[in-house]
């Protein structure tokens, strides 16, 4: 019996569990409140606006010399939006809830997500090419098209998926309110960490709050594509579990010769018994005879020999005590005297 801290918890009733979020009304107005945001920051960064011009007043106030005090504590801080860490600290938590629960969905929904976020936000900084402000050439330019990956906040946008998706996957209603505060908080000091260190323009981190939320928003039309990869996860699950519960037949071989011991033929005389061969693995011999009772140590094969060719066994000597009248047996012995007439 298991009296561990996992066979304590296999005991545990499971959290009660709430329908996956779907597309309400209310949700693609969200969706398309967020995307039209996002469209009005490309757009105004393209067009040279009076956000780049925000960007560069920020920029060239520099708040890493402003409040140099943060510093040291903002370069640890800014690693809650790395994607590798993040990813891991995420993962190792919802796998966790996979196994208690017995469901893939977490896990899957965090790979979505991911999966997303690298293919969206990966496409349209390599398509701007924006520089970032260490990099940049000519004060006032949007410094676009220029090689560079920055547009928009890689940072800030996998802090609002990755610390978020925990508020979407959350049980209870309540947990998934706390969580969700604690992710916008997250993300919110992720985006302006960067901005305070000069990795980042100010729009990039709006395009990056932008990003994340569209992805979390549009989590829901995924759905049951996740349920279809869960099912087909588990059938194969279960088509190897099947496929190692059948046996495998085993192929008769080419019958194997074992020696069995002779029975004894009663003559009285010492020996070895006589090994003889009897076919296994396959029919067995017309000619074999019974099995030897159980316990029966098998000796080693010697050759069989006829009884008239045995050797006498003769006796080291007469046991009897020597006597002046007797003679040993078979031989010739002088005539005794009868007493009496």
């Amino acid at each position: 019996m298991r009296t561990d801290i996992f066979a304590r918890l296999d005991r545990e009733p499971e959290p009660p569990k709430i329908e996956p979020p779907r597309m309400s009304r209310h949700r693609i107005a969200l969706f398309g409140g967020t995307l039209a945001f996002y469209l009005a920051i490309v757009v105004a960064v393209l067009i040279g606006s009076w956000l780049v011009t925000l960007d560069w007043k920020v920029m060239l106030f520099r708040p890493y010399q402003q409040w140099p005090g943060i510093h040291a504590f903002l370069d640890y801080y800014v690693v809650l939006g790395q994607r590798g860490p993040t990813a891991v600290m995420v993962a190792c938590w919802l796998g966790w809830r996979s196994w208690r629960q017995h469901t893939l969905r977490p896990l899957l929904t965090l790979g979505a997500s991911l999966l997303l976020l690298n293919l969206t936000v990966g496409a349209v900084k390599l398509g701007l090419g924006r520089l970032g402000p260490h990099y940049a050439t000519q004060i006032g330019s949007a410094e676009l098209f220029a090689g560079g990956d920055i547009f928009p906040s890689g940072h800030t946008a996998n802090a609002v998926v990755t610390w978020g998706i925990l508020a979407y996957l959350a049980t209870t209603p309540r947990a998934r309110r706390y969580l969700s505060a604690v992710s916008a908080v997250v993300s919110l000091g992720v985006g302006l960490t960067t901005v305070y260190l000069g990795t980042h323009w100010l729009s990039d981190v709006l395009l990056g709050w932008a990003a994340g939320l569209l992805i979390l928003l549009g989590l829901p039309w995924v759905e049951p594509l996740i349920t279809r990869t869960e099912d087909w996860i588990f059938a194969v699950r279960e088509q190897l579990r099947a496929r190692r519960r059948i046996p495998v037949p085993v192929a008769a071989g080419a019958p194997q010769t074992v020696l069995l011991p002779q029975p004894d033929s009663g003559d009285g005389v010492g020996g070895s018994p006589v090994l003889e061969p009897v076919a296994t693995g396959g029919r067995p011999a017309a000619s074999a005879p019974s099995a030897p009772a159980a316990g029966t140590r098998q000796r080693a094969h010697t050759p069989h020999v006829v009884r008239s060719e045995r050797t006498p066994v003769t006796p080291a000597g007469s046991r009897r005590p020597p006597h002046a009248d007797r003679s040993p047996r078979g031989g010739t012995s002088p005539a005794r005297p009868v007493a009496g007439g």
